[in-house]
């Protein structure tokens, strides 16, 4: 079962708790996987991938916006980009 946050809103250790959470769930997608003939090394590098292209995706998205940022700042400047 996943566990809600302990609390409203941030705090300190929210990604902390939000780990812990999803735990279950991945032991769960790992289980399936494995039953239907997958070894755990696949799957675990499967997982790993995914978690890479996020970050990759994540780093990707960072860098749009804050070029964006510059060419607003530069639009409201009266600079030509």
């Amino acid at each position: 079962m996943i566990q809600q946050p302990r609390h409203k809103g941030d705090y300190a250790d929210r990604e902390v708790d939000c780990q812990e959470a999803m735990e279950p769930g991945f032991q769960a997608i790992v289980d399936c996987m494995v039953d239907v003939g997958w070894t755990r090394g696949e799957v675990m590098r499967s997982l790993r991938r995914l978690i890479a292209a996020d970050n990759i995706t994540q780093k990707e998205n960072a860098r749009v916006e804050a070029e964006l940022a510059i060419a607003r700042a530069m639009l409201r400047a009266g600079k030509t980009l």
